[in-house]
């Protein structure tokens, strides 16, 4: 790993403005790793105009060109995936096998479609006597989390620089590491000085000053949906863009007719995937009630071997929280099969795989994200009560549904109040579009649907 002492701002490493920095932590042993710079409104406020003085060339540039700056990246990517990964196993804690084929590769392929989108999307259309162009919206304020650190990142910044954007990064202060290792990507790739700028630094001041800043013409956030509705709020003030991607209680709904125990396994795969911190993960299994029993021996039997093969969550923050949802399920009545309060680990910030059973639409656990390796399983009576048990939350971010005939499960995944549904263990496609209904955010990522959030339309009549 390379350590830097500055943050890359318009095509240079440069000081912070405080000299203070931010420890990196490893939270399989809680050591301190490295450490890098605490940016504040003045590195901000610098990286903004570097941006914002880069525009005009960058926007500019032929679509072709920006695709082929895209594709240089996406191969730099390629060529570092192996220090990427390492990177990711370093300060998220995730299994390196785990690193290399999704928090690597992952981001990679999203690089690879947008330099494909960059160089085919209709810019320009006719439209009767009107010129239609889709212009690009200005300098994009990133600010993006750390438990796909890589993956976000691309999913914001190629988009962004596809359209014609310049960017201002500022990611997460558990995994700076993997962003400074992505300048360095957009550095080699060759594009211009002040296109791409990172700026480490805590979410409250660092994030808090780029959603603020007047030169900034839309924010693009994921993370929390407590934090998201702040920084709608901040932007909304100023009438500025937003692109949000937000918390999530997606449900796992398992159809009588399906394969039972292949649709259990993989909803707790799923579920356990990256220690359960991610945002789209199936936490909530519906199961008929004539399967249920089996339903639940099936997963606390799955549970029981992920055991030794998750890493920790990212901090010791995540995992108190974690920990007292466990406590919240146990006190409302929820029966514990699977995992539960025992620490794995005598060091790290490790959560056991935990399943519940007997879990009610009402309880804690099944309303708010937990964002850990805790899985609840509920049942339902018929196919209304589990539409109306899966769309009882606040959330709408993604979900699966699974079915003997695929039919039957679109036909039911059609009644869903969400952005994104897996049929019958669905693959995950870069180019299809990601984003929530209700509190689950605004916009979409990925795809021509993600690239649109970066683009402003301009009508000329003739």
């Amino acid at each position: 790993m390379k350590a830097h002492d500055g943050m890359y701002i318009d095509g240079a490493w440069r000081p912070a403005a405080s000299g203070e920095t931010i420890d990196v932590v490893n939270p399989v042993d809680e050591q301190v790793i490295d450490r890098v710079p605490a940016g504040n409104a003045e590195d901000v406020d610098t990286a903004v105009r570097a941006a914002r003085a880069a525009l005009p060339g960058w926007a500019a540039t032929p679509p072709a060109q920006r695709a082929a700056f895209l594709g240089a990246l996406k191969d730099v990517l390629v060529s570092r995936k192996d220090e990427i990964a390492e990177t990711v196993t370093a300060e998220l804690g995730s299994p390196l096998a785990f690193s290399q084929a999704v928090h690597a590769a992952v981001p990679i392929a999203v690089a690879g479609s947008y330099a494909e989108l960059a160089a085919t999307h209709a810019f320009e259309e006719k439209v009767g006597n009107s010129t239609v162009h889709q212009e690009p919206i200005g300098v994009v304020g990133a600010i993006t989390p750390w438990n796909y650190p890589l993956h976000q990142i691309v999913a914001k910044v190629a988009p962004a620089l596809a359209a014609g954007c310049t960017v201002v990064l500022k990611p997460a202060e558990d995994t700076p590491l993997t962003a400074q290792l992505f300048a360095e990507a957009v550095d080699e790739a060759g594009i211009p000085a002040g296109v791409l700028n990172l700026v480490t630094g805590l979410g409250p001041v660092a994030g808090q000053a780029l959603a603020e800043h007047p030169g900034v013409d839309l924010v693009s956030f994921t993370g929390s949906t407590a934090v998201g509705r702040q920084i709608a709020a901040t932007a909304g003030a100023a009438i500025k863009k937003v692109a949000l991607e937000l918390g999530g209680k997606s449900a796992n709904v398992i159809l009588p007719s399906a394969d039972l125990a292949k649709a259990v396994n993989v909803g707790v795969a799923n579920v356990m995937s990256n220690s359960g911190q991610t945002c789209s993960a199936w936490t909530r299994m519906l199961v008929h009630r004539d399967q249920y029993d089996e339903a639940v021996r099936l997963a606390a039997t799955a549970a029981a071997k992920y055991g030794d093969r998750i890493g920790p969550v990212v901090n010791a923050k995540q995992q108190a929280r974690v920990r007292s949802y466990i406590e919240k399920g146990v006190a409302e009545g929820a029966r514990l099969v699977a995992g539960g309060l025992e620490h794995p680990s005598p060091q790290g910030y490790f959560v056991a795989p935990t399943v519940f059973a007997d879990v009610t639409p009402d309880m804690t656990i099944a309303q708010e994200e937990i964002f850990g390796p805790v899985l609840s399983i509920l049942p339902y009576d018929d196919e209304d009560d589990a539409v109306r048990i899966a769309n009882g939350t606040v959330y709408g971010l993604a979900g699966a549904v699974w079915a003997g005939e695929e039919a039957e499960a679109v036909a039911f995944a059609r009644r869903l109040e969400t952005g994104q549904v897996d049929i019958n263990g669905g693959r995950f496609n870069p180019r299809a579009p990601f984003g929530g209904y209700k509190q689950s955010g605004v916009g979409r990522e990925l795809g021509a649907h993600g690239l649109a959030e970066y683009l402003q339309t301009k009508s000329l009549q003739f």
